[in-house]
């Protein structure tokens, strides 16, 4: 797990070396002597990131790798839950193998940290739990996972559900997931108290889906936010896609942004071009975090997605309309520094005694870097080289009860 990475450019910086010892970064600067059995790698003056950060995803659902999925199915939220919860059963779909096929790809293609919801629910039980809580063991050497206890069917309207969510986190889920309280659940305010209820009790962060629009989304906001502020659970709440934000009045805006700013409540986004979204800008011109990911990847809901994080980046700022290079490194922020801080991975970054995830491409600055995607020339997770050119040089060991491919 030692490393000394000659001619890099940290985030466009001067050239430096960077020598990583113990799966930490050691040291930086120009010209560090080598280190007996310190094995060298030529960086060639190429751009240094830390590892990509995935914020938002469903690493259970995914059918990547695997034959089409034909979607024929409607248009209604209600239509596409219900949808894949059907093929799911109906299919066999093996959460465990996929979530770690399309793990390993993200790895190739630099994200050392990643966040992922696995859906909980009355008809599938704890069953996808298991195979993605395998395949964080699996990959435990190499990436960061945290797994969101997601209850994609909803929660007051499927009784059982809580408690199907009590055992995940008991079994090991990091953070309690929700799903729009109003529109799913039909009682914001009970669904709420249930959610923030479990939460408390078990000490886990939230990361509540808000797809609500307008003032309905607006008013669920709120209501999160004044949960938020009763509970103590001030920089642990973040609420994933907020569409209201991008769908209210400028003024009401501001407001929702004040509150959230306060409470430390963040947001992250996927960019999407469906529907209205955070505008970047003025979140982080409120004081309001935002992290990005992609959602879903070849699965039921879309047949868009790629696990590559500086794609990512380059569709929300694209959506956003940031055209700058300095806005254009806003967007990398939400794919590294700023994902890192909203989802709680520790020891993150390009400083000394950070833990050593490392990116090389080929580039000549950030925003190069995001727009034209170039090849992961190295990959460097936990001190360790885990890629090179886009393909994996190590296998994680399968969990002992998938076959995975």
């Amino acid at each position: 797990m030692d490393l000394l990475l000659r001619n890099v450019r940290p985030l466009g910086a001067t050239a430096v070396d960077v020598l990583v010892r113990g799966g930490r970064i050691a040291a930086i600067g120009a010209g560090l002597a080598a280190v007996p059995g310190v094995a060298e790698e030529e960086g060639g003056g190429a751009l240094l990131l830390p590892g990509l950060v995935e914020a938002h995803t469903h690493l259970d659902k995914t059918n990547w790798g695997r034959p089409w999925y034909v979607n024929a199915v409607g248009p209604r939220l209600e239509d596409r839950i219900a949808n894949e919860r059907l093929w799911r059963a109906e299919s066999g779909h093996d959460g465990g193998a996929q979530s770690l096929r399309l793990a390993r790809e993200f790895l190739a293609l630099g994200t050392t940290r990643l966040r992922t919801h696995v859906d909980i629910d009355t008809d599938a039980g704890l069953k996808h739990l298991h195979g993605v809580l395998a395949t964080r063991e699996a990959l435990r050497e190499q990436m960061e996972i945290q797994v969101v206890a997601f209850p994609q069917s909803g929660l007051l309207v499927r009784p059982g559900t809580a408690q199907l969510l009590e055992e995940a986190l008991k079994l090991g889920a990091d953070v309690l997931g929700g799903l729009d309280p109003l529109a799913i659940d039909g009682d914001a305010a009970a669904s709420l108290d249930l959610l923030f209820g479990l939460a408390l009790r078990h000490g886990n962060p939230l990361d509540i889906h808000l797809h609500e629009g307008g003032e309905d989304g607006a008013r669920t906001l709120e209501a999160i936010l004044a949960r938020t502020g009763a509970s103590g659970m001030q920089g642990r709440v973040a609420i994933s896609h907020c569409f209201c934000l991008g769908d209210v009045a400028p003024a009401r805006r501001a407001g929702l942004l004040e509150r959230m700013a306060r409470l430390q409540v963040a947001v992250i986004t996927t960019g999407t071009a469906s529907r209205p979204v955070p505008p970047v800008m003025e979140c982080l011109a409120g004081g309001v975090a935002v992290a990005a990911g992609n959602d879903g990847i070849r699965d039921a809901w879309t047949p868009y997605g790629h696990p590559d994080m500086l794609e990512r980046a380059m569709l929300v700022g694209l959506r956003n309309n940031l055209r700058r290079d300095d806005e254009i490194a806003l967007v990398l922020d939400a794919v590294t520094h700023a994902g890192a801080r909203v989802c709680g991975f520790d020891d993150y970054g390009l400083e000394v005694g950070c833990r050593a995830d490392l990116v090389l491409v080929r580039a000549q600055g950030i925003a190069e870097a995001v727009v034209a995607r170039p090849r992961r020339q190295l990959v460097v997770s936990n001190g360790k080289i885990v890629a090179r050119n886009g393909a994996l040089q190590v296998v994680p060991a399968a969990h002992a009860d998938y076959d995975y491919p």
